[in-house]
């Protein structure tokens, strides 16, 4: 399977700079994934799509402030640290000092072993937390990967403190400029932050709009997926089954397992809310069949999955799913192109972009049924 059958151009000036005024008014592609029909709605008339009976599952993590702009000790130099994911340290946790694997820049300057530290400073100018660069986040491959192990510091009462006094939210590096409010880069229902990027099928949504829905007996349960950056890349490889999936943390509650069996049994869909929300309830299935449980899916908390989903995959627990539109050649085209077809996914980017659809994170969304 070639990375190149998963590609198509994407017009810059289609890229969604800011998001849309007002969530549940954006765009809405409605694909048909048996018959390959398309429809052009605007988001709120999501509910015209789903029954009674149907369940919605989203993934409620919320986007942690982990990009830091500082000057590094002793020269000044502007710099950038980009935090992926705690991680463990030659000293124990603490309120004021972590560990962390981190994305730097410039990388040449921010070396390992050469006593690089960079401060950071909170809106008054004062230096709120620092971090120093211990070390490669991958020791076999870190040259390759140039990822960073950096601890973090801070004499406030502790590091989430000073993270969200020096930390911005990070958006993705084709918004250019967004001077928003940041909040329209989180779910309306986020919860734990966790994540380095948004679950952006999400963003769509509204609490009245999930109110009504829940008015129409369609019920609301979520799951927690780790979002990394990794998630956005594209796949570099030709041939793509030789790329290797990125690992990603996720939870799946007992009241979702619960809300998903007796939705499956009155006959209702199950209706992920992005693409995250899928990797975790069928790496949750996986699970299931691994170990051997007569359940559909089982319960999880912060398990480690790298299920890579592409055309072939026998899909166990989603029915439907909303979606955003995605970067060329990434996982994310694989997985919508396994849920409804290669070809009618092709079709569908073709028709988005030729009626001039808003695209990826801050863009319009799509349902896929």
């Amino acid at each position: 399977m070639k990375t190149s059958d998963f590609d198509y151009d994407l017009p810059e000036e289609l890229i969604a700079q800011s998001p849309a005024p007002v969530r549940d008014e954006c765009r809405m592609l409605v694909l048909d994934r048996e018959t390959g029909a398309l429809e052009d709605r605007i988001f709120r008339d999501v509910s015209d799509y789903l029954r009674e009976g149907d369940l919605l599952v989203a993934n409620e993590t919320r986007v942690r402030p982990a990009r830091l702009l500082g000057n590094k000790r002793g020269t000044g130099g502007a710099c950038e640290v980009f935090l992926l994911r705690e991680c463990a340290g030659p000293e124990p946790r603490t309120n004021k000092v972590a560990f962390w694997e981190a994305l730097v820049r410039p990388g040449k300057r921010l070396k390992p072993g050469a006593g690089a530290v960079v401060d950071f400073v909170d809106g008054d100018g004062a230096v709120v937390m620092s971090a120093e660069v211990v070390d490669w986040a991958h020791a076999a491959e870190g040259a390759q990967r140039g990822e960073r192990k950096v601890r973090l510091s801070t004499e406030l009462p502790s590091l989430d403190e000073a993270l969200h006094a020096a930390g911005r939210t990070p958006l993705p590096p084709y918004i250019k400029d967004y001077a928003g409010d940041d909040e329209m880069y989180q779910t309306v229902y986020a919860r734990r932050e966790s994540s380095a990027a948004a679950p952006t099928a999400g963003l769509h949504f509204t609490p009245q709009l999930i109110a009504r829905l829940g008015a129409q007996g369609i019920p609301w349960a979520t799951v927690e997926l780790e979002v990394g950056l990794d998630t956005f890349r594209v796949v570099d490889e030709e041939d793509a089954e030789d790329h290797a999936m990125h690992t990603e943390r996720y939870t799946v509650p007992e009241a979702t397992v619960a809300a998903i069996e007796e939705c499956k049994a009155r006959g209702g869909r199950v209706v992920a809310v992005g693409t995250t929300s899928v990797r975790s309830l069928e790496s949750a299935a996986k699970l299931a069949r691994d170990c051997g449980s007569a359940r559909l899916l089982v319960p999880t908390e912060r398990e480690a999955t790298s299920l890579y989903i592409m055309p072939g995959y026998g899909f166990q627990v989603v029915d439907a799913m909303v979606t955003n539109f995605h970067v060329p050649r990434s996982t994310l085209m694989m997985l919508v192109s396994a849920f409804a077809g290669r070809d009618n996914v092709m079709a569908a980017y073709r028709h988005a972009i030729g009626e001039r659809y808003r695209l990826l994170s801050f863009g319009d969304a799509m349902l896929i049924r």
